[in-house]
Protein backbone atom coordinates (compact mmCIF):
# COMPACT_ATOMS: atom_id res chain seq x y z
CA UNK A 1 0.00 0.00 0.00
CA UNK A 2 2.65 2.44 0.68
CA UNK A 3 3.92 3.21 -2.75
CA UNK A 4 0.36 4.47 -3.31
CA UNK A 5 1.39 7.22 -1.36
CA UNK A 6 3.74 10.54 -1.63
CA UNK A 7 7.67 9.88 -0.82
CA UNK A 8 8.99 10.92 2.17
CA UNK A 9 5.74 10.05 4.34
CA UNK A 10 6.03 9.26 8.41
CA UNK A 11 4.13 5.95 8.46
CA UNK A 12 5.20 5.72 12.06
CA UNK A 13 3.51 8.76 13.36
CA UNK A 14 -0.15 8.49 13.55
CA UNK A 15 -1.88 11.42 11.23
CA UNK A 16 -5.32 12.66 12.24
CA UNK A 17 -6.51 12.52 8.76
CA UNK A 18 -5.27 9.09 8.26
CA UNK A 19 -7.11 8.36 11.51
CA UNK A 20 -10.28 9.90 10.21
CA UNK A 21 -9.95 8.24 7.30
CA UNK A 22 -9.96 4.59 9.15
CA UNK A 23 -12.35 5.48 11.22
CA UNK A 24 -14.72 6.44 8.33
CA UNK A 25 -13.64 3.11 6.57
CA UNK A 26 -11.14 3.79 4.26
CA UNK A 27 -8.38 2.66 3.34
CA UNK A 28 -6.04 5.19 3.09
CA UNK A 29 -4.01 4.90 6.50
CA UNK A 30 -1.36 3.02 7.92
CA UNK A 31 -0.82 0.37 10.90
CA UNK A 32 0.13 3.29 13.37
CA UNK A 33 -3.10 5.57 12.56
CA UNK A 34 -4.91 2.21 13.05
CA UNK A 35 -3.70 1.53 16.57
CA UNK A 36 -4.18 4.78 17.66
CA UNK A 37 -7.79 4.52 17.04
CA UNK A 38 -8.05 1.27 18.74
CA UNK A 39 -6.22 3.21 21.93
CA UNK A 40 -8.98 5.89 21.87
CA UNK A 41 -11.53 3.56 21.35
CA UNK A 42 -11.19 1.79 24.44
CA UNK A 43 -12.00 4.90 26.28
CA UNK A 44 -14.34 6.20 24.02
CA UNK A 45 -16.55 3.15 22.11
CA UNK A 46 -18.37 5.83 20.64
CA UNK A 47 -15.33 6.92 18.19
CA UNK A 48 -16.66 5.07 15.02
CA UNK A 49 -19.78 6.71 15.36
CA UNK A 50 -18.93 9.90 16.81
CA UNK A 51 -16.90 10.77 13.41
CA UNK A 52 -19.59 9.07 10.85
CA UNK A 53 -21.68 11.44 12.83
CA UNK A 54 -20.11 14.46 12.11
CA UNK A 55 -19.47 13.82 8.51
CA UNK A 56 -22.86 13.30 8.20
CA UNK A 57 -23.75 16.65 9.45
CA UNK A 58 -20.90 17.92 7.09
CA UNK A 59 -23.06 17.28 4.20
CA UNK A 60 -26.31 18.49 5.94
CA UNK A 61 -24.60 21.91 6.53
CA UNK A 62 -22.80 21.88 3.19
CA UNK A 63 -26.24 21.59 1.73
CA UNK A 64 -28.19 23.73 4.05
CA UNK A 65 -25.53 26.78 3.13
CA UNK A 66 -25.66 26.14 -0.57
CA UNK A 67 -29.46 26.51 -0.49
CA UNK A 68 -29.27 29.49 1.28
CA UNK A 69 -27.23 31.13 -2.16
CA UNK A 70 -23.46 30.39 -0.68
CA UNK A 71 -21.99 29.39 -3.82
CA UNK A 72 -18.21 29.86 -2.25
CA UNK A 73 -16.67 27.03 -0.14
CA UNK A 74 -13.16 27.25 1.92
CA UNK A 75 -12.72 23.69 3.30
CA UNK A 76 -10.21 24.42 5.81
CA UNK A 77 -8.42 21.18 7.22
CA UNK A 78 -10.43 19.24 4.45
CA UNK A 79 -8.61 15.42 5.19
CA UNK A 80 -8.79 12.66 3.10
CA UNK A 81 -11.53 12.50 0.37
CA UNK A 82 -13.86 10.15 1.35
CA UNK A 83 -17.74 9.81 -0.21
CA UNK A 84 -20.08 12.39 -0.13
CA UNK A 85 -17.34 15.46 -0.16
CA UNK A 86 -17.67 19.26 0.40
CA UNK A 87 -18.57 19.66 -3.69
CA UNK A 88 -20.44 16.92 -3.63
CA UNK A 89 -23.18 18.38 -1.44
CA UNK A 90 -22.38 21.41 -1.97
CA UNK A 91 -23.37 20.95 -6.19
CA UNK A 92 -26.23 18.79 -5.09
CA UNK A 93 -28.03 22.16 -3.56
CA UNK A 94 -26.32 24.29 -6.47
CA UNK A 95 -24.78 22.68 -9.39
CA UNK A 96 -22.57 26.21 -9.47
CA UNK A 97 -20.80 25.77 -6.29
CA UNK A 98 -17.05 26.27 -5.84
CA UNK A 99 -14.89 24.33 -3.37
CA UNK A 100 -11.12 25.21 -2.89
CA UNK A 101 -9.60 21.87 -0.01
CA UNK A 102 -6.87 22.87 1.81
CA UNK A 103 -4.65 20.32 3.76
CA UNK A 104 -0.98 20.79 5.47
CA UNK A 105 -0.83 16.67 4.97
CA UNK A 106 0.70 16.31 0.99
CA UNK A 107 -1.38 12.93 1.22
CA UNK A 108 -4.68 14.75 0.91
CA UNK A 109 -3.07 16.57 -1.97
CA UNK A 110 -2.32 13.84 -3.78
CA UNK A 111 -5.49 11.98 -3.40
CA UNK A 112 -7.67 15.20 -3.37
CA UNK A 113 -6.32 15.68 -6.94
CA UNK A 114 -6.83 12.75 -8.01
CA UNK A 115 -10.40 12.95 -7.34
CA UNK A 116 -11.65 16.21 -8.98
CA UNK A 117 -8.97 16.53 -11.52
CA UNK A 118 -11.70 16.87 -13.96
CA UNK A 119 -13.90 19.55 -11.75
CA UNK A 120 -13.41 23.06 -13.03
CA UNK A 121 -15.26 24.16 -10.15
CA UNK A 122 -12.97 22.14 -7.10
CA UNK A 123 -9.39 22.85 -6.21
CA UNK A 124 -7.02 21.40 -3.48
CA UNK A 125 -4.43 23.71 -1.94
CA UNK A 126 -1.80 22.08 -0.08
CA UNK A 127 -0.88 25.08 2.73
CA UNK A 128 -0.89 25.80 6.58
CA UNK A 129 -4.50 26.66 7.27
CA UNK A 130 -2.85 29.52 9.82
CA UNK A 131 -1.30 31.38 7.02
CA UNK A 132 -4.21 33.07 6.18
CA UNK A 133 -2.49 35.31 3.68
CA UNK A 134 -1.34 32.34 1.76
CA UNK A 135 -4.14 30.60 1.97
CA UNK A 136 -6.51 33.32 0.26
CA UNK A 137 -3.53 34.41 -2.41
CA UNK A 138 -2.94 31.25 -3.73
CA UNK A 139 -3.81 31.20 -7.14
CA UNK A 140 -6.02 28.09 -6.96
CA UNK A 141 -8.18 30.37 -4.02
CA UNK A 142 -7.86 33.42 -6.02
CA UNK A 143 -9.86 31.51 -9.60
CA UNK A 144 -12.55 30.25 -7.64
CA UNK A 145 -13.20 32.39 -4.56
CA UNK A 146 -13.85 35.81 -4.86
CA UNK A 147 -13.97 37.52 -1.36
CA UNK A 148 -16.22 40.37 -2.20
CA UNK A 149 -19.00 38.05 -2.35
CA UNK A 150 -20.28 36.17 0.47
CA UNK A 151 -17.94 32.26 1.49
CA UNK A 152 -18.64 29.93 3.79
CA UNK A 153 -15.11 28.73 5.75
CA UNK A 154 -15.51 25.27 6.68
CA UNK A 155 -13.89 24.21 9.95
CA UNK A 156 -15.12 21.26 10.65
CA UNK A 157 -13.30 18.89 13.38
CA UNK A 158 -10.19 21.20 12.74
CA UNK A 159 -9.98 23.64 15.51
CA UNK A 160 -9.17 21.05 17.93
CA UNK A 161 -6.05 20.16 16.30
CA UNK A 162 -4.78 23.38 16.82
CA UNK A 163 -3.10 24.25 20.20
CA UNK A 164 -3.98 26.94 22.36
CA UNK A 165 -0.80 29.07 20.84
CA UNK A 166 -1.46 28.93 17.60
CA UNK A 167 -4.73 31.13 18.84
CA UNK A 168 -7.00 29.13 16.63
CA UNK A 169 -9.99 31.21 17.06
CA UNK A 170 -8.28 34.32 16.77
CA UNK A 171 -7.09 33.30 13.02
CA UNK A 172 -10.91 32.50 12.26
CA UNK A 173 -11.68 35.96 13.53
CA UNK A 174 -9.20 37.44 10.78
CA UNK A 175 -10.55 35.44 8.71
CA UNK A 176 -14.09 36.56 9.19
CA UNK A 177 -13.42 39.67 8.74
CA UNK A 178 -11.39 39.99 5.61
CA UNK A 179 -14.94 38.34 4.21
CA UNK A 180 -18.59 40.03 2.45
CA UNK A 181 -21.37 40.07 4.56
CA UNK A 182 -23.50 36.64 3.99
CA UNK A 183 -20.78 34.51 4.89
CA UNK A 184 -20.45 31.93 7.17
CA UNK A 185 -18.77 29.29 9.07
CA UNK A 186 -19.60 25.80 9.44
CA UNK A 187 -17.94 24.58 12.49
CA UNK A 188 -17.27 21.17 14.39
CA UNK A 189 -15.33 20.77 17.49
CA UNK A 190 -14.69 18.41 20.00
CA UNK A 191 -15.66 18.99 23.80
CA UNK A 192 -16.32 17.78 26.89
CA UNK A 193 -18.25 19.17 30.09
CA UNK A 194 -15.52 16.35 32.06
CA UNK A 195 -12.05 17.67 32.04
CA UNK A 196 -10.51 14.50 32.97
CA UNK A 197 -12.53 13.26 29.89
CA UNK A 198 -10.78 15.63 27.51
CA UNK A 199 -7.59 15.96 29.33
CA UNK A 200 -7.26 11.87 28.26
CA UNK A 201 -7.96 12.09 25.12
CA UNK A 202 -5.66 14.86 24.31
CA UNK A 203 -3.00 13.31 26.75
CA UNK A 204 -3.44 9.75 24.18
CA UNK A 205 -3.50 11.81 20.80
CA UNK A 206 -0.32 13.60 22.21
CA UNK A 207 1.01 10.94 23.31
CA UNK A 208 1.48 9.16 19.79
CA UNK A 209 3.79 12.25 18.84
CA UNK A 210 0.90 13.46 16.79
CA UNK A 211 0.30 17.44 16.22
CA UNK A 212 -2.82 17.94 18.05
CA UNK A 213 -4.24 20.71 20.13
CA UNK A 214 -7.07 19.77 22.66
CA UNK A 215 -10.74 18.87 23.67
CA UNK A 216 -11.83 22.22 24.98
CA UNK A 217 -14.73 22.94 26.70
CA UNK A 218 -18.18 23.87 24.93
CA UNK A 219 -17.66 27.32 26.10
CA UNK A 220 -14.17 27.58 24.90
CA UNK A 221 -15.62 26.28 21.70
CA UNK A 222 -18.12 28.82 21.07
CA UNK A 223 -15.95 31.59 21.04
CA UNK A 224 -15.90 30.62 17.74
CA UNK A 225 -19.29 32.17 16.56
CA UNK A 226 -18.35 35.53 18.28
CA UNK A 227 -19.83 38.53 16.41
CA UNK A 228 -21.86 36.19 13.90
CA UNK A 229 -25.38 34.85 13.87
CA UNK A 230 -26.20 31.31 14.64
CA UNK A 231 -28.64 29.59 12.21
CA UNK A 232 -31.71 27.37 13.78
CA UNK A 233 -30.37 24.03 14.02
CA UNK A 234 -34.17 22.97 13.08
CA UNK A 235 -34.90 21.40 9.88
CA UNK A 236 -37.45 23.59 9.80
CA UNK A 237 -35.72 26.62 11.17
CA UNK A 238 -37.64 27.20 13.74
CA UNK A 239 -36.78 29.41 16.87
CA UNK A 240 -37.93 28.03 19.94
CA UNK A 241 -35.44 29.35 22.49
CA UNK A 242 -33.40 26.80 22.82
CA UNK A 243 -29.71 26.01 21.82
CA UNK A 244 -28.29 26.86 18.96
CA UNK A 245 -24.84 25.05 19.16
CA UNK A 246 -25.60 21.68 19.39
CA UNK A 247 -24.10 18.49 19.57
CA UNK A 248 -23.35 17.56 15.56
CA UNK A 249 -25.32 14.35 15.89
CA UNK A 250 -28.48 16.39 15.98
CA UNK A 251 -28.15 19.15 14.20
CA UNK A 252 -30.93 19.89 11.63
CA UNK A 253 -31.20 15.85 11.76
CA UNK A 254 -34.30 14.71 10.30
CA UNK A 255 -35.05 12.21 12.92
CA UNK A 256 -33.40 13.93 15.93
CA UNK A 257 -34.21 17.03 17.82
CA UNK A 258 -31.45 19.29 18.29
CA UNK A 259 -29.58 18.54 22.00
CA UNK A 260 -26.73 20.30 23.49
CA UNK A 261 -24.89 17.16 24.17
CA UNK A 262 -25.86 13.37 23.88
CA UNK A 263 -28.57 12.43 25.82
CA UNK A 264 -26.94 9.77 27.40
CA UNK A 265 -24.99 11.36 30.63
CA UNK A 266 -22.23 8.03 30.15
CA UNK A 267 -20.96 9.83 27.36
CA UNK A 268 -18.87 12.66 28.09
CA UNK A 269 -17.51 13.63 24.52
CA UNK A 270 -19.41 14.70 21.57
CA UNK A 271 -19.10 17.42 18.48
CA UNK A 272 -20.04 20.67 19.35
CA UNK A 273 -21.35 22.18 16.41
CA UNK A 274 -23.04 25.01 14.38
CA UNK A 275 -23.09 27.39 10.93
CA UNK A 276 -23.38 30.73 11.53
CA UNK A 277 -23.50 33.61 9.23
CA UNK A 278 -21.61 37.29 8.91
CA UNK A 279 -24.67 39.96 9.10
Amino acid sequence: MADRFPPDIDMETPSIARMYDYLLGGKDNFEADRKACEVLAAGTPELVSFANDNRAYLSRAVEYVAAQGVEQFLDLGAGLPTANNTHHAAQRANPRARVVYVDHDPIVLAHGRALINDSAETAFLLADIRETDRVLGAPETRRLIDTDLPVCVMLVSLLHCLPDQDDPFGMVHRLTERLAPGSCVIFSHIVSDDPASGAWMTDQILSFGTPWGRVRSPEEASAVFRGLELASPWTDGREDGGPRAVDCASWRHPDVPPRFRPEDPGVKLWELSGVAFKR
